[in-house]
């Protein structure tokens, strides 16, 4: 048997490899563009920065000498008998696997979001991309997804078609399928008559939208005060956290108040507006038959065209304004149903009366009497 050179037999030792075998190397050197590996062969393996990531890198960051890594084989023989090899190809079909898994098995995914489209959004796992179409990202409409750029975010994988490039991400399914779940639960905890927190999400001319947590309930313009709000926008600001009572539940729509009952002014309307009593307030609209004066927030009385003046007033817009402070006395309360009447003209006759008095007074004997007393 005839002897075999030193190089015959070390070659012999080493491995023969095929274009797209998957090997394992250890770095031997590594440059901001290229990692050399060995990888058994006589030949050292070429990883290239275009072949390590589809994200730009400084490959000295990433690997260091003496690393082991799993590779794929390009080609055998570049030309220059040089192996090509490729990290993200491997990767990717790795990454295939796992998103093909997690589509069968609805897994919620999490990965930043590494670019930012017209149309959506783009993740990468694994050398994998997904793409979020706008229309999946939220449940709501979102008119600016430069938010999102390098983001975290979780997401199911609603169509796995990889041959097509086609694997596509949902957001929007979590986001919905979490807000039922606190809807849900919302709704087993609150009971009509309950105070709650809430933020306020939206504010309209009719009344303002209160997150409650799980749910929104309204609270309509009617409800905001016992007295009169003419613009809720000036009352109430998106974001301000706000305690509300829950007056209505109806399947999934809440009712909401801040008429608080201990606050209610008709509490004891009925000693500060007896018949009799003469009180101050505003004007705070008219008709052709009378005004209404509010005389606190929630408590608005009736003063009558005909109880404006001794004098005949047309309408009260000729004598009164609206804003215009008034003072007048109550000539009749209805608690049961919320009335109150004023007359400014009594106060007018009742000065009168006054100066009648005075006047008929002798002051002549009103001295003699004062001084006889001295």
């Amino acid at each position: 048997m005839s002897e075999l050179s030193f190089e015959q037999m070390l070659e012999d030792s080493l491995k023969t490899i095929r274009n797209g075998e998957v090997v394992e190397g250890t770095v031997i050197d590594v440059k901001e563009d290229e990692i050399i590996l060995n990888i058994g062969y006589k030949s050292d393996g070429i990883l290239t920065k275009n072949e390590y990531s589809n994200t730009p890198v400084d490959l000295t960051t990433c690997v260091s000498v003496g690393d082991t890594m799993e590779v794929k084989v390009l080609k055998v023989n570049d030309g220059e008998g040089q192996v090509l090899l490729t990290y993200k190809r491997l990767a990717a079909e790795k990454g295939s696997k796992r998103l093909k898994e997690a589509f069968e098995n609805e897994e919620v995914l999490t990965a930043p979001v590494t670019q930012v489209l017209d149309g959506g959004l783009s993740v990468v796992m694994d050398e994998s991309r997904i793409f979020i179409p706008a229309s999946l990202v939220s449940d709501t409409y979102e008119k600016n997804l430069a938010k999102y750029d390098g983001q975290e975010i979780s997401f199911l994988i609603t169509e796995f078609n990889p041959r097509r490039g086609r694997i596509i991400g949902n957001r929007k399914q979590l986001i919905l399928a979490q807000k039922a779940e606190m809807q849900k639960a919302l709704f087993e905890r609150i009971q009509v008559g309950d105070v709650v927190d809430g933020v306020i999400k939206n504010v309209t001319d009719f009344g303002a939208f209160v997150d409650l947590g799980g749910a929104d309930g309204l609270l309509h313009i009617s409800e905001m005060s016992w007295g009169r709000v003419e613009n809720p926008k000036k009352v109430f600001k998106v974001g301000e956290t706000i305690t509300v009572l829950i007056k209505d539940i109806r399947e999934t729509k809440i009712a909401l108040s801040l008429k608080f009952e201990d606050q209610n002014p008709w509490l004891d309307a009925a000693y500060k507006y007896a018949v009799d009593n003469i009180v101050v307030g505003r004007v705070a609209r008219m008709t052709d038959f009378g005004a209404f004066v509010e005389l606190e927030p929630g408590v608005d009385a009736l003063l009558h065209v005909s109880q404006i003046s001794r004098e005949h007033v047309e309408k009260p817009s000729d004598v009164l304004s609206i804003g215009q402070e008034i003072e007048a006395k109550v000539v009749d309360f209805n608690e049961e149903d919320r009335k109150i009447s004023l007359s400014m003209k009594a106060l007018q006759n009742y000065a009168d009366d006054v100066y009648e008095d005075v006047a008929d007074v002798d002051y002549e004997d009103y001295d003699d009497e004062a001084g006889t007393e001295e």
